[in-house]
Order: structure tokens, then sequence, then C-alpha cells
């Protein structure tokens, strides 16, 4: 088995990207001034990738200015996260009032070795995380035979990372749902073979829906599941596909998805945290379409 493959490395398409993040907790709407930080509304920091690779304070800084309270890391190479050490980087986000709650690290299908996986559950220890995600798998790893040995893979690093006291999850796109040879590995194989206990699913509500799940129905089929949610949303419905083509993804509460209804069932998915997310960086204007995103959350969605 190989070693770990950082999140540049796995997004070479640029298809996924992480969303934010929010507590689900009950917070009462009060009158006057929304306080956003008081929602635990956080973001996956793939959103802003640009804008972090230019300047890594100055756009934590605006993030936090928003009102987003938690964060989701979306880069992890050499023990580094965007080039800080776990204890410099962490000292950076809690000097501005937010919290890293989940970061995005992946395996790659060939495998990782035993001391691989324990020199990431410890780099991510340190920095105080409490999720660890495996965002991605690539085009030619998307057979049979690969996502079986994967799932073993990942079941041994969630067994790692409970040992520091992490959770291991896995984010979908759309290709996990199309039909293999009879077999829709999502449902065939991730559900049944991934240990609940150690890799939890992160569900992203986009590209479910765009391969034609209800989100909804999947909570109650798999009760306690799904720690983790990405609330992103879509401008076009059509019949589901298994392309990772983001074209139309837009701002949560801009398009189509009826994020309230799923909110409603959050108890019955087990979810701790939902994530925001934008993998078009705003259509350009990646701050503007993250900052829509909360102000919708925070003032219809969540309230």
């Amino acid at each position: 088995m190989k070693k770990v493959q950082n999140r540049r490395d796995f997004l070479k398409i640029s298809s996924v990207g992480a969303l934010g993040l929010i507590a689900l907790g009950s917070t009462s709407f009060k009158l006057g001034p929304v306080d956003r930080k008081s929602f635990g509304v956080g973001v996956q920091l793939y959103s802003i990738r640009d804008a972090m690779a230019v300047n890594i304070p100055g756009s934590l800084k605006k993030v936090s200015d928003m009102g987003y309270k938690n964060l989701e890391l979306a880069d992890y190479s050499n023990g580094k996260f965007y080039g800080y050490s776990p204890k410099e980087f962490k000292k950076i986000v809690n000097g501005l009032g937010m919290e890293i709650i989940s970061s995005h690290a992946g395996v790659e299908a060939t495998g990782i070795t035993k001391e691989n996986a324990q020199k990431m559950a410890d780099d991510h220890a340190e920095l105080g995380v409490k999720y660890c995600v495996q965002p991605w798998v690539n085009e030619e790893d998307r057979n049979i035979e690969k996502y079986k040995q994967m799932i073993a893979d990942w079941n041994e690093v969630g067994r790692i990372m409970k040992g520091v006291g992490i959770q291991f999850g896995y984010h979908n796109h759309n290709f996990e749902f199309a039909t293999l040879d009879g077999i829709v590995p999502y449902y065939d194989l991730y559900m049944p073979e991934l240990d609940a206990d150690l890799v939890t699913m992160e569900l992203d509500l986009y590209w479910a829906t765009k391969a034609g799940q209800d989100p909804v129905k999947m909570f109650k089929k798999y009760p306690g599941r799904f720690q983790l949610l990405h609330f992103k949303d879509m401008a076009e419905k059509s019949k589901p596909f298994y392309d990772v083509i983001k074209d139309d993804i837009t701002s949560v509460g801009e398009g189509l998805i009826n994020f309230k209804r799923i909110y409603k069932a959050k108890d019955i998915a087990g979810a701790k945290y939902i994530f925001v997310e934008d993998d078009n960086q705003g259509n350009g204007k990646p701050f503007e379409g993250i900052e829509t995103s909360i102000n919708n959350i925070v003032t219809k969605i969540l309230v």
C-alpha cells in the first residue's frame, strides 16, 4: 500500500470541494441584527481555494467577518495544513474566533501504510479536528474490485483515526450511485461494508440529488449514518446523471434543493454538522457566493 494523497492531487478534475459546516444546535432566532456566529455555520475552504492560495490569513478573516464559525479544510500535505504546521494553523483560526471541525485528506486506491495512516491521524489530532474525510475517488479506480479494496483500507484508517479520537468519513459525489455490473456501489458496497462505527458518511446533497437520490429517504433507510452533510444548491433540474459535471452549482438557498425539508430530518440522519460548499467558487465571486449562502441559511433555512 502506498502513501496518503493530498487534496489537490485528488481534485485534478476539480469536482469536489468541500462545503462549510453548521453545528446542528437548537439556536433561537432573536429580533434585531442576526448574530450569525451563534448558528455555528461553517464553510468548506475549497469554496475559496483560489483566494486561499494567494492570502490565507486575509481570506480566513473575511470568512470570520461574514459570521462563519466552523471550518472544514481542503489542503493537507506532508504534515502541514495550507503550508502551516497544525499548531500554527490552529492558532490563526482560533484567533479569528473560529474552530476547525473537519479536514478532507484522502487515501489513494493503491492503499496506505499503517505508518502513513498513523501520521495522518497524529497530524489531525494535533490540529484538534473531530473529523477527517475521504473526499474523492479517481475515475480510473471506479470499479467494483477497487471499491472493495478501498473500503477495506478506509475501515483500517477509521480504526487508526478512532485511536486518536477522530471520526473518519466518506464524502460522495454522484458516480457512487451509478450501476456497475448490476451493483450500485453506494448501496451495495459502501453502506453494508463500511464499518458504521469507524466511517461515517458525509452526504453531499447536490451530488446525491443529481444522481436521482432523495436524501430524506436515505436517512430513513440508514438512520444515524450521516454525521456530516454538505449543503450545496443546484440551479437546474435534470435526469439522474453520474458524470462529475457541476455547471449549475449555486449558493445555498438560491436553487432548487429543499434544504429546510432535509434539515428537519437531521435527527434521523444523525447529522451533527452541515457544510456549505461552492465547488464553482461563486462563479468567479467566491466570497459573494458564500456570503449569500450563510445569509440564506440563518434567515430562511435554520429558522
